[in-house]
C-alpha cells in the first residue's frame, strides 16, 4: 500500500473536507433555493399556492422518512458508497426537476431529490470520525454546521438571481454540476472502508447505554425553538414593527450570517474545552437568547430583536457542535450511520413541531388567526409568550441533562 507524503496527505484532507462541505451545503440549499421560487412556480404552472407548497413539503418529507434508512444502509454497505449513491441520486433528481413539464413531475422529482439529500446529510456526519483525527472532530462538526448555514443563507439570494436572469429551471439545474463534483470527490478521496459488522438491525440497547437518547431528545427541542424564530419572526417584524419586506428579509438574514461566523469557532471550543462544558454553555446561551426575545424587542424594537438573535445563534452553534460530537462519541462503528440518521430525524421532527406547535402558541398569544389584522401590541404579546415558553423549555432541558449525570453534561 502506497504511503502518502505530506503534500499528498494535505491534498487528500482538503479533498475530504471539500466533499463533506459540498454535501452539507447542497442538502440545505435544496430546501432554501426552492422556497424563493414558489410564487414564480405557481404562475408558471397556473396552480394555487397551496399546491406549489408540495414542492417544499415533498423534499422535507423524503428527508424525514429516509434519514435513518440512509444511515443504516451506510452501516451495512459502506458509508462512502452510500454517500456517493446519494450524491448521484440528488444530481439526477435535480436535473429532472429542471426539466419537469408539469407540477406533479416536479413534485415527484423533488421527492427523489429529498431521498438523495437524506443520504448526504446523514452520511456526511457519520463519516467525520473515520476521515479526520479525533482531535479535529469538534471543529469539523462546527464547519459542517457552518456549511449548512451557508446553504440556508445562500438559497434565497442565488435563487432570486437565477430566476430573474435565466428562469426557474436554473435553480435546480445549477445543483447538478456541484453534486457531480462532490460525487467525484467522494470517489477520489473518501476511504472505501468496509462496514465493521453487518448488524441486521439497530442495536437499541447499545445506543441507550451510550447516552444517544438524551441528546436526541434535546436536539428535537432545540430545533423546535429555532424553527419558531423562522415562523414567528417575520410576522412580528412585519405586523408589529411594520417593516417593509426588504427590511424584514435583511433582519431575518442576521441569524444565518451569525451561524456562518460562529460555527467553526464553536467546534474549536468543543475540541479545546470539552463537549460537556460547551453543551451546557450552549444550552444556557440558547435559553438566554430565547428569553431575550420575549423581552428586548418589546422595549427596543428591531434593535432588541437583533440583539436577542445575536445571543441565541451562537448558543445554537455551540449546542449543535457539542451535542453532535457527544451523541456520536461512544457509538460503535457499525451503528454510526443509523445514529447520524436519528440525529437528523430528531432535528427534522423538531422543525416540523416548531412550525406547527410554536406557531399555534404564537397565534393563541396574539388572540387571532388573522395575525395581519391584529393590533401591534397583540402581535408583540404573542412573541413574548412564545419565546418565554421556549426559553423555559431549554432551561428545563438543561436541568434534565444535569440530573442525568456528568456523562451527559
Amino acid at each position: 500500500m502506497k504511503t502518502l507524503d505530506s503534500s499528498e496527505l494535505k491534498a487528500a484532507r482538503r479533498g475530504v473536507m471539500l466533499c463533506l462541505s459540498l454535501s452539507m451545503v447542497l442538502a440545505s440549499l435544496g430546501t432554501s433555493i426552492a422556497n424563493i421560487a414558489l410564487p414564480t412556480l405557481a404562475l408558471a404552472f397556473d396552480v394555487p399556492f397551496h399546491w406549489v407548497q408540495w414542492i417544499v413539503i415533498a423534499y422535507l418529507v423524503s428527508i424525514t422518512l429516509f434519514v435513518v434508512i440512509a444511515g443504516r444502509l451506510g452501516d451495512v454497505f459502506g458509508r462512502q458508497r452510500m454517500l456517493l449513491l446519494g450524491l448521484v441520486l440528488f444530481s439526477l433528481a435535480s436535473a429532472l426537476c429542471g426539466l419537469a413539464s408539469s407540477l406533479w413531475m416536479l413534485i415527484a422529482a423533488r421527492a427523489i431529490q429529498g431521498i438523495g439529500a437524506a443520504f448526504m446529510m446523514t452520511l456526511t456526519i457519520a463519516l467525520v470520525r473515520e476521515t479526520v483525527g479525533t482531535e479535529r472532530v469538534g471543529r469539523t462538526m462546527g464547519l459542517l454546521g457552518t456549511m449548512s448555514a451557508v446553504g440556508t443563507a445562500l438559497g434565497p439570494s442565488l435563487g432570486g438571481v437565477l430566476i430573474d436572469w435565466v428562469g426557474w429551471p436554473a435553480i435546480f439545474l445549477v445543483l447538478v454540476p456541484v453534486g457531480l463534483l462532490a460525487a467525484g470527490l467522494a470517489l477520489r478521496f473518501l476511504p472505501a472502508v468496509a462496514p465493521v459488522e453487518k448488524t441486521p438491525r439497530l442495536n437499541v440497547s447499545a445506543l441507550g447505554k451510550s447516552g444517544v437518547f438524551p441528546g436526541l431528545a434535546v436536539n428535537f427541542l432545540v430545533a423546535n425553538v429555532m424553527m419558531a424564530t423562522l415562523v414567528v419572526g417575520p410576522f412580528y417584524l412585519a405586523f408589529a414593527l411594520h417593516l417593509q419586506e426588504a427590511v424584514v428579509g435583511l433582519v431575518m438574514s442576521v441569524g444565518p450570517a451569525l451561524s456562518i461566523c460562529t460555527g467553526v469557532p464553536s467546534g474549536r471550543l468543543v475540541d479545546s474545552w470539552g463537549r460537556r462544558r460547551v453543551l451546557a454553555l450552549g444550552l444556557g446561551t440558547l435559553a438566554a437568547g430565547a428569553l431575550s426575545l420575549s423581552v428586548l424587542p418589546a422595549t427596543f424594537g428591531v434593535v432588541g430583536y437583533i440583539a436577542a438573535i445575536a445571543i441565541l445563534t451562537p448558543g445554537y452553534q455551540m449546542f449543535q457542535s457539542s451535542n453532535t460530537v457527544m451523541v456520536m462519541a461512544d457509538v460503535s462503528a457499525d451503528q454510526r450511520g443509523a445514529v447520524s440518521g436519528l440525529l437528523n430525524l430528531s432535528r427534522n421532527i423538531g422543525l416540523i413541531s416548531g412550525a406547527s406547535v410554536m406557531g399555534a402558541i404564537f397565534s393563541a398569544g396574539v388572540g387571532s388567526a388573522a395575525i395581519e389584522d391584529a393590533p401591534s401590541a397583540a402581535v408583540t404579546d404573542g412573541l413574548q409568550i412564545t419565546f418565554l415558553l421556549a426559553g423555559l423549555s431549554i432551561l428545563v432541558a438543561l436541568w434534565f441533562l444535569r440530573r442525568l449525570g456528568s456523562d451527559h453534561v
